[in-house]
C-alpha cells in the first residue's frame, strides 16, 4: 500500500481510482494529477515508484488543496455562517438539508431515525416513560 500525504492508497487498484482515498481528489482530478506527473494511466498503485509517488506528493502540496487543509477550510466556512446567522449556517446548526430539500418526507441522512412523538394512553405505561 503505498503511502500519500499520510493516506494509505489501496495498492491493487489502478492509479486513477487509487488517488480517490485522498480527500479531496475525485476522478477529474485524480487523471489530472496522473498526466501532470508522466504517469501512465491504467498504472496499479503497488508498481509506482518512489519517484512517482514524491511527484504526485508534490504536485497535491503545490497545486491543491486536500485532506486537514480542505477539512479545516469547509469547517470554517460552515462555523462562518454559523456565526453570521445565515440561513444556511442555522440549516446546519439544526442539522437539517441546507441546499433547499424538502423535509417533510426524504431527509433522513440529515434528520437521523425517526423518532416517534404521541401520547401514551395508559397512566401505567406513563408513569414508566416519565422515569
Amino acid at each position: 500500500m503505498p503511502r500519500i500525504l499520510g493516506i494509505d492508497i489501496p495498492g491493487n487498484k489502478r492509479i486513477e481510482y487509487s488517488l480517490r482515498y485522498i480527500h479531496g481528489v475525485g476522478p477529474t482530478r485524480a487523471l489530472e494529477i496522473i498526466k501532470k506527473a508522466n504517469i501512465p494511466i491504467g498504472l496499479k498503485a503497488n508498481d509506482l515508484t518512489d519517484e512517482h509517488i514524491s511527484k504526485i506528493t508534490s504536485i497535491l502540496q503545490s497545486d491543491y488543496t486536500v485532506e486537514g487543509d480542505l477539512r479545516r477550510a469547509v469547517a470554517q466556512d460552515v462555523r462562518r455562517l454559523q456565526s453570521i446567522g445565515s440561513y444556511r449556517g442555522f440549516r446546519h446548526r439544526r442539522g437539517l438539508p441546507v441546499r433547499g430539500q424538502r423535509t417533510k418526507t426524504n431527509a433522513r441522512t440529515r434528520k437521523g431515525r425517526k423518532q416517534t412523538v404521541g401520547a401514551i394512553r395508559d397512566k401505567t405505561q406513563r408513569k414508566l416513560a416519565g422515569k
